[in-house]
């Protein structure tokens, strides 16, 4: 049977909200901040902000009066907002209840651990669910840990994709470790974030029209730590380009996208389209895409030429220099079913012969950076198989090389101060 809506669910509907959605969670939401101004709690803040705002010279009466009239406007003013539910894009902006008093928007289990939350954990519990993680989740577990002297609080299911482990201090109930988890769609991403995402991607030459398509949130906050680090991941795309950009709390830490050829060093692409024919002996492979990821956070810049047959030249700039890849990313390798099937290409890899790779890789190396590789030391790691490096140690000048069983060259990078 199709369910009744409320005179109070119409109104909301209606203008100035009606183009956003007002779905089962708003109105749940404000029911929750409904009854918890029915609380002692809400009462209790309505007189004391009358109190404090009371005339202190009125007789008697006309206090009383006065403190009448001025309780009813709190509890009207705030109920009002409460059951407008505040939206921004389909969003609650800031709900009353979470925000004035955050406890009271926990939810719990029947799990008998529950009573050894006093009511300081409950509150860090709620603040932290809520300020970093941007929701509050359903409590499913509480236990002690006398050893370590924590309680662990748990919340959603471990395959969900909302899901937190907090532990805390069990004499001060403090925070001493979190993890959480948060997948949601780009609607439900704060607008904080979303107001970034034009002029991000046109700082770094990228497509300010990409769309936000979905978010990932993951919180953690080790042993030691003051407080907890949250990063968040907002994919865009559209129907020609995608990107990404994280945020570590609310700064832009990494912005990446795909590059219109007009912002694209013409230097830097022929360079590409040199190292392909060289790598591939192909001087015909078209140019796909132009990425760029701009990292502040690991101090990287990278440039990334995607070419027909995946086929990638891939120039990074680091603190140190600049580090050039050129990448075969087809897969030559066997699907393996067994552990001896593993090592039996591993060791394929350790016997293929130096003077193979040198005669595959000589003519390359020398058309791609105009160096003779004969000077070059090379070295294995038996720990690393199928992966060799190429170094002039007299200079830190390094190459590393990736290859299959058969000495096919998949992947050639450089780091040096090029």
């Amino acid at each position: 049977m199709k369910h009744k809506d409320d005179e109070w669910e119409k109104l909301v509907r209606q203008e100035p909200f009606a183009a956003s959605p007002f779905t089962e969670e708003h109105k749940q939401n404000v029911l929750r901040q409904v009854a918890w101004l029915k609380s002692g709690s809400a009462q209790e803040m309505s007189n004391a902000g009358v109190k404090s705002a009371e005339p202190k010279k009125l007789p008697n009466p006309h206090r009383r009066r006065f403190r009448s009239r001025r309780a009813v406007m709190a509890y009207t003013t705030i109920a009002a907002v409460a059951a407008a539910v505040i939206l921004w894009n389909g969003q609650i902006v800031e709900p009353v209840i979470e925000t004035v008093y955050p406890t009271a928007a926990l939810q719990y289990t029947d799990d008998a651990g529950m009573s050894l939350l006093t009511d300081k954990m409950k509150k860090n519990v709620a603040v932290t669910m809520r300020d970093y993680l941007g929701k509050q989740l359903r409590i499913t577990k509480v236990q002690d840990l006398p050893v370590s002297g924590r309680v662990y609080v748990e919340a959603g299911k471990e395959g969900d994709e909302e899901y937190a482990l907090i532990w805390l201090d069990a004499a001060t109930g403090n925070l001493r470790e979190v993890q959480m988890r948060r997948e949601m769609a780009a609607s439900e991403l704060e607008h904080r974030y979303l107001r970034q995402v034009p002029s991000l991607l046109q700082n770094i030459g990228g497509d300010p029209a990409l769309k936000p398509v979905s978010a990932k949130r993951y919180v953690g906050m080790k042993q030691g730590e003051l407080e907890p680090k949250s990063y968040t991941t907002l994919m865009l795309e559209n129907e020609k380009s995608y990107g990404e950009i994280i945020w570590l709390q609310d700064e832009a830490i990494s912005v990446s996208g795909d590059l219109d050829l007009k912002q694209v060093s013409q230097t830097a692409l022929a360079y590409a389209e040199d190292s392909i024919e060289a790598f591939t002996g192909n001087a015909d492979l078209d140019l796909i895409s132009t990425h760029r990821t701009k990292d502040d956070e690991n101090g990287r810049d990278i440039i990334t030429f995607s070419f027909e047959n995946n086929y990638y030249v891939q120039t990074s700039e680091v603190t140190l220099g600049i580090n050039y890849a050129v990448i075969d990313a087809n897969s030559y390798q066997k699907d393996y079913t067994t552990w001896e099937e593993v090592e039996a290409y591993h060791e394929k890899l350790l016997q293929v012969k130096e003077s193979t790779l040198r005669e595959k890789l000589e003519p390359v190396i020398k058309k791609l950076f105009k160096v003779d590789l004969q000077i070059y030391k090379l070295h294995r790691n038996t720990e690393t198989p199928g992966i060799v490096t190429f170094e002039l140690e007299s200079t830190g000048d390094v190459f590393q090389v990736r290859y299959n069983e058969d000495a096919r060259i998949t992947m050639i990078t450089r780091d040096a101060n090029l």
